[in-house]
């Protein structure tokens, strides 16, 4: 089984929102998801139900389960950006449940909204951001003096749940994977990206998106998050 995954970027607030997706699955199977730096609201119907989570910031490449018959959609949302009451820190590799009324809406922040589509997304993210549940501190604004290199790097954490150095890293591996998946070959991307050598670059293949440069060209019918194209400085 391979998951085919359509996605787009959001017409209006991309200060908070990077992009959403969708895909579906047809037998129970697994997936590995690969390792970035954001939090995604996902979306899930199967057997007639709907199940919302938030999901945290991931360091690593992992496994998931795969329902069959089951629809996703997700919405990416930009670095940095918190969706109150949960700070991004507390829930890094790991993932936050809502409730969802016998109505079919979502409980968020004490009130309960209207589910989205893949199609009017924007709507939903308006309404969230008017409350004031989604928004996107900036990272280098700190009242008083300026601030010390180790207050904005903790700062940075306690928005992000990552450090700069993560991040960095995080975003260059999904970049090098989506290079290599589109044919470019391991020495131009070695030399594009920065990595000391071809084993630099395999074991940050290994560790954050859990396929061997081969594998991404090969490995037609695994079934992996999709990659994403970063912007020519991971992490900024």
């Amino acid at each position: 089984m391979r998951l085919l995954f359509e996605h787009r970027d959001t017409e209006t607030h991309t200060s908070i929102v990077d992009r959403v997706w969708r895909t579906r699955s047809e037998a129970q199977d697994t997936m590995t998801s690969a390792a970035r730096t954001c939090c995604q609201l996902i979306f899930t119907r199967t057997q007639g139900q709907l199940f919302v989570s938030l999901r945290g910031p991931e360091t690593r490449a992992t496994t998931a389960p795969v329902p069959p018959n089951a629809e996703f959609f997700g919405i990416r949302l930009t670095l940095g950006t918190v969706l109150r009451p949960h700070p991004t820190a507390a829930i890094v590799d790991g993932h936050v449940p809502f409730p969802v009324t016998d109505s079919g809406r979502i409980v968020i922040g004490g009130d309960d909204w209207e589910a989205p589509t893949y199609e009017n997304v924007e709507q939903f993210v308006r309404r969230l951001r008017d409350a004031g549940l989604l928004v996107r501190p900036r990272l280098e604004r700190l009242a008083g003096h300026p601030p010390s290199d180790r207050t904005r790097q903790r700062r940075y954490r306690a928005v992000t749940g990552l450090s700069r150095t993560a991040v960095t890293q995080i975003d260059r591996v999904n970049a090098a994977a989506t290079m290599l998946r589109d044919g470019l070959d391991w020495s131009t991307v070695v030399e594009a990206l920065g990595y000391f050598d071809q084993a630099h670059l395999a074991h940050a293949l290994r560790r954050y998106v859990g396929r061997t440069a081969r594998g991404l060209r090969t490995d037609d019918d695994a079934s992996m998050s999709f990659l994403y194209k970063t912007g020519p400085s991971p992490g900024s």
